[in-house]
């Protein structure tokens, strides 16, 4: 099923041919630079199926994302819910994860721009959230440029130590998406 599309992307379910692309992006040092460790073949795999579950019980989750022009896997951009004990949880968290070589094309800002489109006008969304560490400036900036705004600091309950503990902590509602996107359209 495809879900929306952009300019350039499609938002569509997970295919079975996504699954070897997806290990190797799991996989790979420098896209897992700023998490605990790269994944293994089976732990990708356990996460593809959490994603997929996710889909079944919530109806949303993270999205395959293709290259329109080439049908390519490029990665995945969407939503989790976040359960991890933090006083801003349980919420809905909007992430990305993609392949080395389709960075710095704009496809991160592309596609969570319309994600957070598609999950405040279709699914219903009040509110919607990121974190990363705060040594990941790229993801960071990307949520700053999808128009969330910053809240806080917080150590991630979930990482052990070293790092990666110190996270941030952006949000955003959906009367801030549609302005930013004016603002934008403005701009251009």
């Amino acid at each position: 099923m495809i879900y929306f599309k952009t300019d350039r992307l499609i938002f569509r379910d997970w295919k079975d041919t996504d699954l070897e692309l997806f290990i190797n992006m799991n996989a790979d040092k420098e896209v897992m630079k700023y998490f605990p460790d790269t994944l293994t073949q089976d732990e990708s795999k356990d996460f593809l199926n959490r994603i997929k579950e996710e889909f079944v019980d919530r109806g949303y989750g993270l999205y395959a994302v293709e290259l329109k022009e080439s049908g390519e896997f490029i990665g995945y951009i969407g939503f989790h819910l976040s359960t991890f004990q933090a006083d801003f949880t349980p919420c809905v968290e909007i992430g990305w994860r993609l392949r080395k070589e389709f960075w710095g094309k704009g496809y991160a800002t592309e596609g969570a721009l319309s994600c957070l489109e598609y999950g405040f006008n279709t699914l219903g969304f009040k509110d919607i959230y990121s974190f990363t560490a705060v040594i990941n400036t790229p993801s960071e900036n990307v949520m700053k440029r999808i128009g969330l705004s910053y809240i806080k600091h917080f150590n991630h309950p979930k990482v052990e130590k070293g790092l990666l503990v110190n996270h941030v902590l952006y949000h955003i509602n959906g009367a801030a998406v549609d302005e930013y996107r004016k603002s934008m359209q403005s701009i251009y």
